[in-house]
């Protein structure tokens, strides 16, 4: 939780000098609201560190377009206008303005759009967005990679479910067994994921959530 703490801090230094004063409770309250979720908290301290039109404003609401493979395609509405931003646990692209919204072909297939129209179609009424909600409450999203409902998680998730013995993926044995080691390099972390394919990865779903929301995947299957 200590990174969590030092987002926290750098966005409220940060909103001293972009939020307009009668904004500040406001901005200050959506902050508190997302204080643990990682995701959030990557695209608040963005977007106050770089304003968009260089000018005073704040994030009044986060809503969801789009989720897929531990990536989110988050908006976040403004005192004057909307933004885009590409958010994973591994970082935070700003993808520019909701009302000119433009995905490159490979992120639409991510996304799993038919087409740009479709994107734009689902833009053009914000309001009817969903708001965005922190994965400590959205039991549809991991709350360690970030995968949805249905998907694989992403390799060394805690919360993986091993397809052999049915416990902790990272905390069971049956990777150094099936590969015959004590100790895993790349190449048998490779060798372990294609056995991990060929005996078929159980994809999340809610009822492996923990009791406790973890930092993320950061686990090395060693």
């Amino acid at each position: 939780m200590d990174n969590r703490k030092k987002q926290r801090r750098k966005i409220l230094r940060a909103m001293e000098y972009a939020v307009p004063d009668n904004r500040l409770e406001e901005a200050r309250d959506l902050l508190d609201r997302y204080r643990d979720d990682a995701i959030a908290l990557e695209l608040l301290l963005e977007f106050y560190s770089y304003l968009p039109e260089a000018g005073e404003d704040y994030v009044r609401e986060i809503r969801l377009v789009a989720r897929s493979g531990g990536m989110f395609l988050l908006a976040a509405m403004t005192g004057v206008s909307a933004y885009l931003y590409l958010v994973s646990s591994q970082g935070i692209e700003f993808a520019g303005s909701l009302a000119d919204v433009y995905l490159e072909p490979e992120l639409l297939d991510f996304f799993d759009y038919d087409n740009l129209q479709s994107v734009q179609q689902l833009c053009s009424a914000p309001e009817k967005l969903p708001l965005y909600e922190p994965l400590q409450v959205d039991r549809d999203v991991c709350p360690a990679c970030h995968a949805v409902t249905g998907e694989v998680h992403e390799l060394g998730c805690p919360v993986e479910v091993c397809p052999w013995c049915g416990g902790q993926l990272i905390g069971c044995s049956c990777r150094f067994d099936r590969l015959g080691v004590e100790v895993m390099t790349d190449a048998d972390i490779a060798r372990f994921e294609a056995l991990l394919s060929q005996r078929g990865r159980i994809a999340y779903s809610p009822d492996q959530r923990p009791s406790f929301a973890d930092e993320g995947p950061g686990v090395v299957l060693e």
